[in-house]
């Protein structure tokens, strides 16, 4: 019989935990035969470690990953990955924003063949400002990187121990894990969900972590930061040479003297602004380039509590 392990990122949840393993257990864990439910503490600073525990001694498939510090959800997802034991894991957030019963649908689907089924929002119970830069985000996604990303996104999804191998071989940090699955190429099928609304807890996921995940999928899936500051160069060279040409022309043939201290300096603004702009998309491939150099690990775990005996790391 198949084994499969679901795996939840925590980070200050120390309010819905409870929430969220009270809903599984009344909705899928009767139907799901043989479980593992993997909580990873990603360096929460409020109780979710113990809130965790006492899930734990409720049930004997309940395991608990304490992270040495905060290293980010990409991070977190990672490690309960490393220490899940299922023939498949699924993700799931903590926020109680996906209803449980999707893990029905995609574990379905995982028996059927599909090593990555993946759970897309096909709309989402939150406000015009928040859908609206997700779908820039996810348009964006489409346009330069993988033209296979779904309009809504997703957040969760389902891999077979296959691909769980795959991504720990791939050891990347700074990038987007849902773009590494589906840059994988395994099978695949899609399944749709309702989005809802956050009504206890408060979001940490704050504008800083979302810029950086465009930024770290921009630059480790496509070569456009690159092209745009080639793009940027070949323009102003043009530029330059048509304005030249056409100074010397006007001053040959009419005499207009060449004056525009204004003008000049505006151009000269500009292009130095550019020129750090292009400098700094530069060091952001030196600085990933150097992370990955040192070959430290995107993640440390600190603490594994298992009810079969408790071990520490």
């Amino acid at each position: 019989m198949s084994k499969i392990s679901i795996v939840v990122p925590v980070y200050y949840n120390s309010d819905t935990l409870e929430m969220l393993y009270a809903d599984m257990k009344q909705k899928i864990l009767g139907q799901i035969g043989e479980y593992e439910i993997v909580f990873v503490d990603d360096g929460s600073k409020d109780s979710s470690w113990e809130v965790m525990n006492r899930i734990r001694k409720q049930d004997e498939n309940v395991v608990c990953v304490r992270l040495s510090r905060n290293f980010g959800e990409h991070a977190a997802l990672l490690a309960g990955l490393s220490v899940c034991t299922g023939d498949c894991a699924v993700t799931k957030q903590a926020d109680l924003q996906e209803d449980s019963t999707l893990i029905l649908q995609l574990y379905e689907s995982w028996k059927k063949g599909n090593k990555v089924v993946l759970a897309i929002r096909s709309a989402r119970d939150e406000g015009a400002v928040k859908k609206f830069f997700a779908g820039m985000y996810y348009w964006l996604v489409r346009k330069t990187i993988n033209k296979e990303m779904p309009q809504g996104g997703c957040d969760c999804y389902l891999l077979d121990r296959q691909v769980i191998q795959v991504l720990e071989a791939m050891g990347e940090k700074n990038s987007s894990l849902t773009l590494q699955v589906m840059w994988a190429g395994f099978p695949t099928e899609k399944v749709y969900f309702h989005r809802l609304d956050r009504t206890v807890g408060k979001s940490r996921w704050t504008f800083g972590k979302k810029f950086k995940l465009v930024m770290d999928s921009m630059i480790s899936f496509t070569y456009l930061p690159v092209r745009f500051m080639s793009g940027c160069g070949i323009a102003f060279f043009i530029a330059s040479v048509i304005g030249a040409i056409d100074v010397i022309h006007e001053k040959l043939t009419i005499g207009t003297p060449m004056r525009g201290y204004a003008s000049i300096m505006c151009v000269l603004l500009f292009a130095s602004g550019l020129i750090m702009l292009n400098l700094g998309i530069l060091g952001e491939y030196i600085w990933r380039t150097l992370e990955e150099s040192r070959k430290r690990r995107p993640f440390i775990i600190d603490e594994v509590k298992k009810n079969v005996g408790e071990e520490l790391r």
